[in-house]
């Protein structure tokens, strides 16, 4: 790290550090070089175990080198030492990371003056309290938390959520696939192929997590259904969704190369129920479910073919939502619910935004 200068530099419109240089933080880092984020300084950037610092800025291309040759060290206090030193008009901490425990932070960073842009669920999705956390801490001070790329990679479903509810508007129903894995999965299976095949082929391409069974447990899934409903209005926890887990139970517990071997045992269940699915002419997808009371599920559902979800390709995401306004037909937004360059423009929107633009 260089000394802190005597003198403030020249302020910038943001100064920003990024916690985490994975595929998505790394992906992000390009966008940092782009016009796009002009005026904005990269002034730290960390992983699990090292981190580099200057007050004077980083130049993207050198992250990757420098953090390689950097001693393995973790000191969050000199990170944010490094954002008070900047004199820019505002300090953003992005955390592009998957921690627990640096989701833990974001509301005592809002508290101390920082805006916070994540992609990580863990905060919003976390428990009634930690939520409440964040949103006092923005009343509180002049910060902003900036979540959009918690759900659909940055589809502006939150933003459209909480702008209907702002104005008025009364959430009835929320129906979507949020998952681009399950997506492509259910949108692949029609019984011309065994399901065990199609999610071999999709760990294959990189669609699902290295472990499927993250994927078709449901739990990320559900963690951005709470985030969704908690922007409309509905104080629910993770643990009032109802979640079906799509892993039997005999293949919970057995390691990763074993589940993908003996995936066939998924086959029989899910084969049945798309066969009777498609006598009553409908078909399986992987939906999230909210109505106006705060119920919540997630699962496999029958939807009738004219279904928004039935019209799915590929990973895309889907967002239907009905409203007292949007009633008679509902409000849809699809696209890509995945990558990292979907997700890391979502995060380069939430640092624009704290400077008004």
């Amino acid at each position: 790290m260089s000394a802190l200068p005597q003198f403030a530099p020249a302020r910038d419109d943001v100064a920003l550090v990024l916690l985490g240089n994975g595929v998505v933080g790394g992906a992000l880092l390009h966008l940092l070089a782009t016009p796009a984020a002009a005026g904005v300084r990269l002034v730290g950037v960390a992983n699990s175990s090292r981190q580099i610092c200057d007050v004077d800025g980083i130049a993207t291309e050198s992250v990757a080198p420098a953090l390689a040759a950097a001693p393995h060290h973790r000191n969050d206090d000199q990170l944010l030492d490094v954002l008070a030193a900047s004199a820019a008009a505002r300090r953003v901490i992005v955390d592009a990371t998957a921690s627990s425990d640096t989701a833990g932070q974001h509301a005592q960073w809002l508290a101390s003056g920082y805006d916070v842009v994540t992609a990580n669920k863990d905060a919003a999705a976390g428990s009634a309290h930690t939520s409440s956390a964040l949103r006092a801490a923005c009343i509180r001070g002049t910060t902003t938390y900036g979540d959009a790329a918690t759900v659909g990679a940055g589809l502006p479903i939150l933003s459209t959520l909480r702008r209907l509810r702002g104005c008025g508007d009364r959430l009835l129903a929320l129906e979507g696939v949020f998952s681009g894995s399950l997506s492509w999965l259910f949108n692949q299976y029609d019984g011309t192929r065994p399901f065990s095949a199609l999610l071999r082929e999709a760990r294959a391409w990189g669609y699902t997590e290295p472990d499927p069974r993250v994927d078709l447990g449901g739990a990320d899934v559900a963690r951005k259904l709470v985030i969704l409903a908690r922007a409309a209005g509905h104080a629910i926890e993770v643990e009032d969704v109802a979640v079906e887990n799509l892993v039997p139970d005999a293949l919970r517990a057995v390691d990763v190369e074993t589940f993908v071997r003996r995936a066939d045992e998924l086959d029989a269940a899910i084969e049945a129920r798309r066969a009777e699915a498609q006598a009553q002419g409908r078909l399986l997808r992987h939906l999230a479910a909210l109505d106006e009371d705060g119920h919540a599920r997630v699962g496999v559902f029958t939807v009738p073919r004219d279904h928004p979800a039935a019209r799915l390709g590929g990973t895309d995401n889907l967002f239907a939502l009905t409203t007292q306004r949007y009633r008679s037909r509902p409000l849809v937004i699809q696209g890509p619910g995945a990558g990292a360059e979907v997700t890391a423009q979502a995060l380069l929107g939430d640092v624009l935004s704290v400077r008004g633009l």
